[in-house]
């Protein structure tokens, strides 16, 4: 009795992750075909290059409701600079539905996750049809139509002097007026 109740919670859970909608996280395509070629640029206008910067598929049932699904990935080096390896990600929408997407990409240096950095760029939303669906699955959905994208962001702003030393400044500047009128 025990081995059936396991198999058959096997089953169900093997049913419930191929309902799952899936989608290729990956911003450029093996074969041309497919119509992603999605180069993500930095501030400078160079590639990103490395674990330095990160990127994250954000997934929705509609444009206003985006949340991260996967794992921030880093980005490729070398003559691949700019894209990222491709995965399998699952939506935790049904498969075959259709739902609203968006790659996002960020410096690590200046932020942990995407909402904290301060350098941070994102594709525009785009509507597919999710993989996943069907009795099989269906192949996991290609971002076809992402565009590539730029980071923009100020980084660090100007240094802002504390308030004791503008007090000292304003201070010292006093005295000097002082000692000038004497």
């Amino acid at each position: 009795m025990k081995k059936l109740i396991a198999i058959a919670a096997v089953v169900v859970a093997t049913i419930a992750a191929q309902a799952q909608g899936t989608i290729n996280f990956a911003n450029r395509g093996a074969f041309a075909a497919n119509g992603v070629d999605a180069k993500v640029l930095g501030v400078s206008g160079a590639p990103l290059d490395g674990a330095g910067f990160m990127a994250q598929l954000y997934v929705g049932a509609s444009a206003s409701s985006l949340a991260a699904v996967g794992s921030p990935v880093p980005f490729r080096t070398g003559a691949a600079a700019g894209f990222v390896s491709a995965s399998t990600v699952t939506t935790g929408l049904a498969g075959g539905s259709a739902a609203s997407v968006a790659m996002r990409a960020w410096d690590a240096s200046t932020g942990a996750s995407y909402d904290a950095a301060t350098v941070r760029g994102s594709s525009a939303v785009l509507s597919i049809v999710l993989g996943g669906g069907g009795n099989p699955p269906a192949v996991p959905a290609d971002l076809a139509g992402l565009a590539g994208f730029s980071l923009a962001g100020a980084g660090p702003g100007p240094a802002v002097p504390e308030p004791s030393t503008v007090a000292l400044g304003l201070l010292g500047a006093g005295a000097l007026f002082l000692r000038r009128r004497k």
